[in-house]
C-alpha cells in the first residue's frame, strides 16, 4: 500500500487530497480531489507511465474543498463513469457504502466509518493492506484537533472521536483534509500546557507537512488528543 499526499491550496485553505495505491495490482483511488487543476496533471502521468489503475474518487464529505472536484476530474481524465464513491451529498456520487462496509482495492481493504458531525455526511475511509494501516479522515480529525460542527453536536463529535475512530488499531496512520497543525497547537497550548502538545508544538514547526506522521495510538496518548480538543 502506498499514500500519496497532493496538496492543494497551499497556504490558504491548505487541503490535501490523497492517492492511495495497491502495489500489486496498481488499482488506486483518489480521496478528495476538490482542485483539478493541482490534481489532473499528477494522475495523468501515473495514468500514462503505467503506474496506477484509477478505478474511483472517494469523497469525506460534500464541501466544495473535497468533493467540488470530482466533475471536472472525470472530465480531465476522459473517464466520465469513473465511479464516485462517497457520502450521499458528494458532487455525482456514484455509490454510498453502508457504516462499515467499503470495497477491494487490490490486496487493500477499504472500510467507510460514518462519522456525522461535520456534516452529516462525513465518512472517515479506514484501509488495511496486511500490516499497514491508515484512516483518511477529512475534517472529522486533525492532528490536534477537529472539524467545526457545521451539522451536527457535540455528542456526535464525541462518538465520532472517542469510539469510532478511537476504536481502530492505535498504528493506524493518519491522515486528514488539511494541514491545521500549527494552528491547532496554538489554540491547545491555550489551554494545556501539556509536554506531548509542546513536542507536537516543535515538530510542527519544524515540517511544513505533518499528514501521515501521526497515529490514532498519539492521538490518544501521547496528547495530541482526541479526548482534549475541541478544533
Amino acid at each position: 500500500m502506498h499514500v500519496q499526499s497532493i496538496p492543494m491550496w497551499t497556504g490558504s485553505h491548505d487541503n490535501y487530497a490523497y492517492l492511495l495505491v495497491d502495489d500489486k495490482s496498481k488499482d488506486a483511488v483518489i480521496v478528495d480531489p476538490a482542485q483539478p487543476e493541482k490534481v489532473a496533471p499528477i494522475l495523468k502521468q501515473a495514468i500514462q507511465e503505467g503506474k496506477i489503475k484509477l478505478t474511483a474518487i472517494v469523497n469525506t464529505h460534500h464541501h466544495w474543498d473535497h468533493a467540488g472536484g470530482n466533475d471536472k476530474i472525470r472530465s480531465e481524465l476522459g473517464k466520465p463513469d469513473l465511479p464516485i464513491i462517497g457520502g450521499k451529498d458528494c458532487q455525482s456520487v456514484t455509490q454510498t457504502p453502508a457504516d462499515g462496509e467499503g470495497f477491494k482495492l487490490g490486496d487493500i481493504t477499504v472500510k467507510g466509518l460514518y462519522t456525522p458531525c461535520h456534516t452529516q455526511d462525513s465518512i472517515c475511509w479506514y484501509a488495511q493492506d496486511g500490516d499497514d494501516k491508515v484512516v483518511f479522515t477529512g475534517d472529522t480529525l486533525f492532528h490536534g484537533g477537529c472539524g467545526r460542527f457545521f451539522e451536527g453536536t457535540a455528542a456526535e463529535m464525541h462518538k465520532a472521536l472517542n469510539k469510532t475512530l478511537a476504536s481502530l488499531p492505535d498504528d493506524t496512520k493518519v491522515y486528514p483534509g488539511h494541514e491545521y497543525t500549527k494552528s491547532n497547537v496554538r489554540f491547545a497550548l491555550s489551554v494545556l500546557q501539556d509536554e506531548p502538545i509542546k513536542k507536537l508544538q516543535a515538530f510542527a514547526e519544524n515540517n511544513k507537512e505533518t499528514q501521515g506522521k501521526f497515529t490514532i495510538g498519539d492521538e490518544k496518548v501521547k496528547g495530541h488528543l482526541i479526548t482534549r480538543l475541541p478544533g
